[in-house]
């Protein structure tokens, strides 16, 4: 049987710590899932939810990319112990008073144990000081409202003034419906901090997962200075359904997935989930000065 490599090994150790522990904990975690299996939408295979955990939730037989929520994505990425959640209590409101949004943002907060579908922290990649945001498609699919756009902005600043390398990993269905032209403003809003800290020399990188589309893709995801993407992860403003029904044709194989993206020049690079960590450490050695630790 194939070894587990180091970023796997290592994932598995900081969930065992986490369980021990019961307390000070480096990155929150989402309370447990009771399932026993899971079932993989790519092949239909069942996979023990025990192997999954150790394949860091990547299917065994197909290789398919499970989504992950965000304190997990992060436990993954960031050095150990080195977690600070910035604007964690920055939460949505119902700007436009949609009938039933407030009941729904307290029902995903129940059931992730998140604020907000964003979460963005500063921390250390291979002792290099980063800021790092995650979207979690588990809330609300990570849809973007004024909460999020906010909080992404703020990170960026942050970013900016304290000269850190930006990542930001994206899984979104796109704008927030409830939030209306409020959550649209959004996109103008990220891509304006965006190119702030582009023209001040700040390093960008940009990793698309599982799924990444709507208003997310048609901004902040798409303007990293390296674009990075998870194999097989669906990318795109429209979904291939409603592209191929309003253009009357049938897409080529494969259709705004990361290998069709990557042939065509859309993304840099292809990682899969266990070398991310690797390929980030990889990027930010080469910016040097720019990406090397520091205190604040």
């Amino acid at each position: 049987m194939e070894q587990p490599n180091f970023s796997q090994r290592r994932a598995r150790l900081i969930q065992l710590k986490q369980r021990r522990e019961g307390r000070e904990r480096d990155v929150p975690r989402r309370k447990p899932s009771k399932a026993v299996f899971g079932k993989c939408p790519a092949c239909g295979g069942v996979t023990p939810k025990s192997a999954l955990v150790r394949s860091l939730y990547v299917c065994p037989a197909c290789g398919y990319h499970h989504p992950i929520g965000a304190y997990l994505r992060l436990s993954l990425l960031l050095d150990s112990h080195s977690f600070r959640e910035l604007d964690e209590k920055l939460t949505a409101a119902n700007p436009l008073d949609f009938p039933g949004y407030e009941e729904k943002l307290r029902a995903a907060r129940r059931s992730t144990g998140l604020a907000e579908a964003l979460v963005t922290a500063r921390g250390m990649i291979d002792g290099r000081s980063v800021v790092a945001a995650v979207l979690d498609s588990q809330f609300l699919m990570g849809s973007m409202g004024a909460a999020v756009g906010e909080k992404l902005t703020r990170a960026v600043e942050y970013a900016g003034r304290t000269r850190r390398p930006l990542i930001i990993c994206s899984a979104s269905g796109g704008a927030r419906m409830q939030e209306g032209i409020v959550s649209l403003m959004q996109m103008a809003k990220t891509s304006a901090a965006l190119a702030r800290f582009s023209q001040a020399g700040g390093l960008y990188i940009s990793i698309l997962t599982h799924p990444t589309t709507g208003g997310v893709t048609a901004s902040f995801a798409s303007l990293g200075d390296y674009t990075l993407a998870e194999p097989g992860a669906l990318i795109g403003f429209a979904g291939p359904r409603v592209i191929q029904q309003t253009i009357g044709q049938t897409l080529p194989e494969g259709f705004q997935r990361s290998e069709y993206l990557q042939e065509h020049g859309f993304l840099d690079q292809i990682v899969p989930r266990a070398q991310l960590r690797a390929a980030l450490a990889r990027l930010l050695r080469l910016h040097g000065k720019e990406a090397r630790a520091h205190g604040g």
